[in-house]
């Protein structure tokens, strides 16, 4: 599509209106400052806050900020001093009360802290789900901004034209990862984000000289290509005006990414339970003269407003607030009843899906191609790297929405070849390469995902996920703590495991992390078969999935399998017998079924083998079926041991399998150290055949 597209109508109308009501401006202002004293004066000392971060200071520019989003395509990344915004943005004064105050009506429920808002689109802009922690909010925001690029110039869908992303974020949130990344993301393919950057001189108590030489981030980001810089004060009510319409203007203009710098006091602490004794008197005092609002009410009165109608003004907003927060008081509880809901896709009591309101492919009400459970395979034997390949051709073929993204993942085809050939076919922009961050990785992800399009994510190895723990986890909660408002399907791959040899960074298993990461699925295929069918389930799923590929089947010949056909699927919680036995249960998964299987049958002992498949959910009732017949159990599996999931499945076996046993449960697995390097000292830790065939002829004798 044309960049060039006709501006919405409302977007336009929006912009022609020139300076704003000022009044208007005054009074929302006046209202955010009436909560943050209600708060601070009352509801924190009372305890009925638990958790307070006033805005006072930064109303200014919020307020007018939020008054010029307006296209509705638009979506806002927030943080936790970005209240002035959203009551700009339309939350009622109701609402934004309800959320300290933990009530039901909140946009979490309660589940949440009352400061990271979240809002749905439908028809206007979205505030994309906030997190508790610093600069989260960037990634994210960034692929949103490549989301309307994509929907737009790819799915052709002109009514994207000129919206943008906005991202808000204080002084001190700029030496983060997250902004490093989405700033990359953003001037290297040019999309079209605002960083609104409020900077009022400290993290807390850490002045901003110690975030950035020099404290001043615009300063600093002056060399920087592809990227427009708006800076200037925050109190100066006419200043930041100008500074706002002309950053605004700038970004839906999508010739690149826009940063907007205003300098702020900070009139209250970091939070609540601060009282800023690392500032001095004349600091105290300096910062009240910056006041915004003294200098708007000087802009004002007399020259637009008398005295008394500036009185009136600030004793309708007090009115107004304290009528909010009663009634906000008053409102319902949340339900302990309900707070395990929603950490997954429900079913109502007619079967039907209870979706999310925004994210992901279903409740756009998407259709895919068809699926069976049932395989078609043909008469070669394909590795599993073949496998996964052709499933992620057939599913971008059938699925324009879909994009694959990672280090390495487009000319190159990937370090492990998964993705080799698909960018030729599909084009940079939906087979592409990223920058080397893995928060950005899986933040982009977010922000597309949000958009109503379906990531998948390459991380490299299993071990460079750590540096996108923060945002995994927050997107694996996301349904949850936003009461199923939002969530972010996705599927990363993520190859691990030992191959030929190990090392402590790209042989790691670790699969227990994502088990415990609430709202993730989590898939271990050990064949060519099981990849094929998973992975596609995991493409046509509603929940972030972790689909590990563990490097050792990847080109095995015990895990080559004839290629089951393009309808092939394996739902998850579905566990496979790969042999059937009386004497003895061993429960594994990944690479060590191949490994038990060989040790089942050289042992000569009558061994049933059942292969998890997944994780998220597992097949309990297919274990406790197997061992309440077998009367004996083995757990293998290659990550370590302490606190290892075999621990887990012990655990269920131990209460609901307690009487039917004729032996301990037992587990093998790597003991408590990383991966070695040398193939020598790998043998001597990770569990071989002749390991578990002696196991397994222990307990059968026990």
């Amino acid at each position: 599509m044309n960049r060039s597209a006709v501006i919405p109508e409302v977007v336009l109308e929006a912009h022609r209106r020139g300076d704003p009501d000022w009044i208007d401006v005054a009074y929302r202002i006046l209202q955010s400052r009436a909560l943050d004293g209600v708060e601070e004066t009352r509801l924190v000392p009372e305890k009925k806050v638990l958790y307070q971060f006033s805005a006072r200071g930064h109303e200014l520019g919020q307020t007018l900020l939020g008054l010029q989003i307006d296209h509705p395509h638009d979506a806002v990344g927030v943080y936790y001093r970005s209240r002035p915004l959203m009551l700009a943005l339309g939350v009622s004064l109701e609402e934004a009360a309800a959320g300290p105050l933990a009530r039901a009506a909140s946009f979490s429920g309660g589940r949440d802290i009352g400061v990271v808002f979240n809002r749905p689109g439908q028809g206007r802009p979205s505030v994309l789900p906030a997190c508790g922690g610093v600069g989260a909010q960037y990634t994210p925001a960034a692929g949103w901004a490549q989301a309307i690029r994509y929907r737009h110039d790819v799915l052709g869908e002109s009514d994207y034209a000129h919206a943008i992303s906005i991202v808000h974020g204080g002084d001190a949130s700029t030496a983060t990862n997250g902004f490093w990344s989405a700033l990359n993301m953003a001037t290297t393919l040019q999309l079209p984000l605002l960083f609104y950057i409020e900077d009022n001189g400290l993290g807390i108590s850490v002045g901003s000289g110690l975030q950035t030489p020099g404290g001043n981030i615009a300063e600093n980001l002056k060399s920087f290509k592809n990227l427009r810089i708006f800076s200037g004060s925050g109190s100066d009510p006419l200043q930041v005006q100008r500074l706002i319409s002309g950053a605004v203007t700038a970004a839906r203009d999508w010739s690149g990414p826009v940063l907007l710098r205003l300098t702020v006091p900070r009139l209250s602490g970091h939070s609540g339970q601060d009282n800023q004794s690392y500032k001095s008197a004349e600091q105290l005092s300096a910062d009240l003269g910056r006041d915004p609002l003294r200098a708007l009410r000087s802009q004002l009165v007399p020259a637009t407003l008398g005295e008394p109608a500036w009185r009136d003004l600030e004793q309708r907003a007090q009115a107004d607030v304290e009528t909010a927060v009663a009634r906000a008081i008053e409102s319902a509880l949340p339900d302990p009843l309900s707070v395990s809901r929603h950490v997954f896709t429900e079913m109502n009591a007619d079967g039907v899906a209870e979706l999310q309101t925004q994210g992901g492919l279903w409740p756009a009400a998407h259709v895919f191609a068809a699926s069976s459970d049932e395989p078609q395979p043909e008469a070669a034997r394909v590795n599993m790297i073949t496998a996964i390949r052709r499933t992620l051709e057939h599913e971008l073929a059938t699925n324009p929405k879909m994009l694959v993204f990672g280090e390495d993942v487009g000319p190159k085809g990937g370090v492990h070849a998964a993705t080799l050939g698909l960018q030729k076919k599909f084009g940079r922009e939906r087979v592409f390469d990223t920058s080397l961050s893995e928060e950005g990785i899986i933040g982009r992800a977010v922000g597309l995902a949000l958009a109503g399009l379906l990531p998948v994510p390459e991380i490299q190895f299993r071990k460079y996920a750590d540096p996108a723990v923060e945002q995994l986890n927050d997107c694996g909660t996301m349904r949850w703590r936003t009461m199923n408002r939002f969530a972010a399907p996705m599927v990363v791959r993520m190859p691990g495991g030992y191959f030929k040899c190990g090392d402590p960074w790209h042989s790691q298993s670790n699969e227990v992390q994502w088990v415990h990461a609430i709202g993730w699925r989590v898939a271990m295929p050990s064949n060519a078969q099981d990849a094929v069918g998973l992975l596609r389930s995991a493409l046509r799923g509603n929940e972030p999935v972790i689909f590990f590929e563990h490097r050792a089947m990847l080109d095995g010949a015990w895990a080559r399998r004839a290629y089951p056909g393009d309808e092939f699927v394996v739902p998850f919680g579905r566990a496979h017998v790969v042999r059937s036995g009386e004497a003895l249960t061993i429960v594994t998964w990944g690479a060590m079924v191949e490994r038990c299987e060989a040790a089942a049958a050289a042992s000569g002992k009558s061994v049933e083998v059942i292969d998890l498949r997944t994780l998220v959910p597992w097949d309990a009732a297919a274990v406790l079926g197997s061992v309440k017949k077998t009367r004996r159990c083995l757990i293998v599996h290659e990550d370590t041991i302490t606190a290892g999931f075999g621990a887990e499945i012990a655990a269920r076996l131990a209460r609901d399998a307690f009487f039917d046993l004729d032996a301990p449960i037992e587990r093998l697995a790597m003991p408590d150290i990383p991966s070695p390097h040398s193939p020598i000292l790998l043998d001597a830790v990770l569990p071989s055949s002749d390991m578990i065939a002696e196991r397994i002829c222990e307990l059968v004798e026990f």
